[in-house]
């Protein structure tokens, strides 16, 4: 298998874990994934469009949707009275850990049959092309991940 076909298909993949993660707890993959860059901190709408690749009215959509939901609330801005922030709620804060926490257990998994050395390999190239290609952190590293690495 060719590298764009192998990365193409790992994206279809790792987007269908968010799926199935989100139907789970009640909701779309789009508000998983909203959820989970939230998880990181409060994001005005321009910048949080650009980090998920979305549309103004798409994203705009989108937020209504979890406002409606009590996921998220729109707030004022601190730097720029005019703009406003897009944050989790309590109760979205509580949804995003376990949405996060089962989704990094999901996309882990899916290495199972590989072994060690080689899913380090993995993890060092992917992690490689996402900061070379200047991918916005959009999932935070896990409590595993992220002392593995520094282990």
């Amino acid at each position: 298998m060719g590298i764009a076909t192998a990365l193409v298909r790992s994206a279809f993949l790792v987007n269908a874990v968010y799926a199935d993660s989100g139907r789970e707890h009640g909701i779309t993959a789009q508000q998983g994934q909203l959820l989970c860059v939230l998880m990181l901190k409060p994001y005005g709408m321009r910048e949080l469009g650009a980090v998920l690749g979305l549309a103004k009215s798409s994203l705009t959509g989108l937020v209504d949707r979890s406002v409606q939901r009590g996921l998220v609330r729109r707030e004022a801005d601190p730097e720029d009275g005019r703009a406003v922030r897009v944050a989790l709620t309590g109760a979205g804060s509580e949804l995003a850990e376990v949405f996060f926490t089962e989704t990094s257990r999901r996309v882990e998994a899916l290495t199972d049959g590989v072994d060690a050395p080689d899913r380090e390999l993995l993890a060092a190239l992917l992690g490689r092309l996402v900061l070379e290609n200047k991918v916005p952190v959009v999932f935070r590293e896990s409590c595993e991940n992220a002392s593995a690495s520094r282990g």
